[in-house]
């Protein structure tokens, strides 16, 4: 009987069957995953161009935003296709991709030949191997790698709603600055007009030297004040336009304010609850310790075989008959039971179920330290707005009135008006904070507010597969 054609057709038969099953390469890398992941935190739609089409189209769309006044939310969407670190980090997709669909294929099998001679015969030897213990470790792999996988896709969604986030709060700085630059140099102006007349009074006599050297100290400050401010301007806006990945600002045109703040903050009770919904950084710990869970599975499963081969042999020699047969190699346990890789992959499981612990921990609190500072910013906002930019108004109006009346002289209403300029500047101040403090309530519903991301345990720990 040919035994041998026969079991190697029923190898390569069992081999394609098992192919049948596996992972194969997404349409597009895995990207739908982080978009279905940021949209409930995010109006905008993030993008990965990968081919000239793709980054053609978003190049349009990029100087379309750009052709207009840039609002809030088209920063935003700026950043989420063109920013090009978050493109390069789109990348560790296809990298984590391609480690499922490896680990969802089958293990090559091996071939050895050899030749061998002995006086006038000549021997030859031919086996085929394959990879028992990885074969049979193979679904449990494939869905350790899975889960990485879907991990990987968590994290950057949290990279992009980070994105987001800082390119909003870097609009929000941009405007700010450049309107209390605006005010500051108003300042200058009334400062610089309140010191001509003083040097002019001095002149002919009619003011001390140590009141003009005031105003004069006066006016001093107030531009170095504006010189701060423009500063202060340009490096908010390069910051934003680095987030925008845009090579230079010369297209970018933002509006002259800040928007208008509401009127009121709806109550949110369930914010927390909320939280725990919706926290990316939640459900990647969550998914970590699945992933390691079922990592651990594997490495109980394989602690006492971690080398196992299955093949068949094909012997023949001119001078007597072929030999045909089987061979089966395994690793004997008498030193290593396996244990360390269980121990260890246990360790990691409980560390990843305390980390998911502190996790929800850290995210309760800094959503509750989001929403009082953002409660806060508004109060002091709203005084600012309703109080103290109205009263020093009337107070400068007020002045007017009586330096019209001759009851005071020129200098006292320039000190109002100094004051009224003051107290707007420091009004767009506090319009700035509560903008920031409002979206960092967005984000504080969706991640964690380090630079960092979460660590990814089970990304770094090996698969406990069978292997040497």
């Amino acid at each position: 009987m040919d035994t041998y054609p026969r079991a190697a057709r029923a190898l390569a038969l069992a081999a394609v069957t098992l192919l049948a099953g596996c992972a194969g390469f997404s349409r597009d890398g895995g990207f739908a995953g982080v978009s279905d992941a940021v949209r409930p935190h995010l109006r905008q739609e993030p993008a990965w161009p990968r081919d000239d089409a793709a980054r053609a189209a978003v190049d349009a769309r990029v100087a379309a935003l750009l052709a207009r006044p840039l609002a809030a939310d088209d920063a935003v969407q700026i950043a989420l296709l063109n920013n090009p670190g978050l493109r390069a980090a789109y990348e560790s997709l296809a990298i984590a991709e391609a480690s499922r669909v490896a680990a969802g294929r089958l293990p090559n099998p091996g071939v050895s030949l050899a030749r061998l001679a002995r006086g006038g015969e000549i021997e030859w030897e031919r086996a085929l191997h394959l990879d028992l213990a990885r074969l049979l470790a193979r679904p449990l792999a494939a869905e350790v790698e899975q889960r990485r996988f879907e991990t990987t896709q968590r994290a950057l969604a949290l990279e992009t709603l980070r994105l987001a986030n800082d390119a909003r709060g870097a609009w929000v700085t941009a405007v700010a600055a450049e309107q209390v630059a605006a005010y500051r140099a108003q300042a200058v102006e009334v400062t610089g007009a309140g010191a001509e007349l003083a040097r002019r009074l001095a002149e002919v006599g009619n003011w001390s030297r140590r009141k003009q050297a005031r105003e004069q100290s006066l006016y001093a400050d107030a531009a170095l004040a504006e010189a701060r401010a423009r500063q202060a301007a340009s490096q908010a806006r390069e910051r934003l336009v680095r987030l925008l990945g845009l090579a230079d600002g010369a297209a970018l045109r933002l509006p002259d304010r800040l928007p208008d703040l509401p009127v009121t903050l709806p109550p949110q009770p369930d914010i927390e609850q909320q939280a725990m919904d919706s926290r990316v950084d939640l459900a990647i710990v969550r998914m970590q310790a699945e992933a390691l869970a079922a990592n651990l599975g594997l490495a109980r499963r394989t602690r006492f075989v971690n080398v196992l081969e299955a093949g068949v042999m094909d012997n023949d020699s001119n001078r007597a008959p072929d030999q045909r047969g089987y061979e089966i190699r395994f690793e004997l346990p008498l030193f290593d039971w396996g244990e360390a890789r269980v121990r260890g992959a246990e360790a990691r499981y409980r560390q990843a179920l305390e980390r998911g612990r502190a996790t929800a921990l850290a995210a309760r609190s800094e959503v509750r330290e989001a929403a009082a500072r953002r409660q806060d910013h508004h109060a002091i906002a709203r005084h600012y707005r309703d109080e103290i930019v109205p009263l020093r108004k009337r107070l400068a109006d007020e002045a007017l009135l009586r330096y019209n009346g001759m009851l005071i002289g020129p200098f006292e209403l320039l000190v109002e008006a100094r004051a009224q300029i003051d107290a707007v500047a420091s009004a767009l101040d506090a319009e700035r904070d509560f903008w920031l403090a409002d979206a960092g309530l967005r984000f504080a519903l969706a991640g964690p507010p380090a630079a960092t991301l979460p660590d990814t345990p089970a990304a770094a720990a090996p698969v406990a597969a069978g292997g040497h």
